[in-house]
C-alpha cells in the first residue's frame, strides 16, 4: 500500500503535526526502555517519560491543562490487526520514524469497516503528531525491523486502564475494552481470539 507522510495533504482529515515542541528529553528517555523480545508492548503511564520536560508542555499546551499521562507502545509490528478510538485526540512521538495505519469513524458502515479504507502515514522521529478522536488507529508499525519502534502515547489520564463495569445498552458499549478505549478487531488478530468484536473485514493489512 502507499505510505503517505504526516506532512502530506492526505493526513489532514486524520490529524496534524504539532508545532513548537522540543521532544529531545522525551526521545532520550524512550531510548532507555528495552524492546520486548517479540511483538509489541504498551503501558499507559510510564514514570520515566512523565518525568521529562515534555510532560508539562503536552499537558498545558496540547491538552489545555487537562490531566494527562505519557505511556508508550514499543516493539516490532507491521500489521493492522485492530483499530481503536478514544473520545479525544491522541498525541504520538516516535523515538525513530514509524508508520500509523488509520481509518475514519465514518468508514464504519453497518458495524463493519472494510480495511481497504485504511491509509498509512509515516511520521518522522521526534515530531509530535496529533491523531484526532474521529481517527481509528492502533499499534504503530516499524520501518526498520532491527530497530523496531518506540512511540510515546499522550492521552487524558486514566485512558486504557481498567474498563468500567456497567451493563451494555448499545452496540458501541460492547466495543469498550478499557477506559476510554473502543476497539474493533480483525478475525486474524489475537484480540479477536480473546473475544474482541470482529468488525474489520477484508485483508489484515501488512505493510511488510
Amino acid at each position: 500500500m502507499k505510505i503517505y507522510s504526516v506532512y502530506d495533504a492526505e493526513f489532514a482529515p486524520y490529524g496534524k503535526v504539532l508545532d513548537g515542541y522540543d521532544t529531545t528529553c522525551l526521545v532520550k528517555a524512550m531510548k532507555t526502555i528495552a524492546l520486548p523480545e517479540e511483538g509489541t508492548a504498551y503501558e499507559p503511564s510510564i514514570p520515566v517519560l512523565e518525568a521529562t520536560c515534555s510532560f508539562g508542555e503536552f499537558q498545558n499546551r496540547a491538552y489545555a491543562g487537562l490531566p494527562v499521562q505519557i505511556g508508550m507502545c514499543w516493539g516490532r509490528n507491521t500489521k493492522l490487526n485492530c483499530l481503536e478510538y478514544h473520545r479525544d485526540s491522541e498525541v504520538n512521538v516516535g523515538e525513530g520514524d514509524f508508520v500509523l495505519l488509520l481509518a475514519k469513524m465514518e468508514d464504519i458502515v453497518d458495524k463493519k469497516l472494510d480495511t481497504s479504507k485504511v491509509k498509512a502515514f509515516r511520521a518522522p522521529a521526534g515530531v509530535p503528531v496529533e491523531v484526532y478522536a474521529t481517527s481509528l488507529h492502533y499499534a504503530p508499525c516499524h520501518v526498520d525491523a532491527e530497530a523496531g519502534f518506540r512511540v510515546a502515547v499522550v492521552l487524558p489520564k486514566g485512558t486504557n486502564t481498567e474498563k468500567p463495569a456497567f451493563e451494555p445498552k448499545s452496540f458501541e458499549d460492547t466495543l469498550l475494552t478499557a477506559r476510554n478505549k473502543w476497539l474493533i478487531a480483525h478475525a486474524d488478530s489475537s484480540e479477536a481470539k480473546n473475544g474482541a468484536y470482529v468488525g474489520l473485514v477484508g485483508e489484515n493489512i501488512d505493510i511488510a
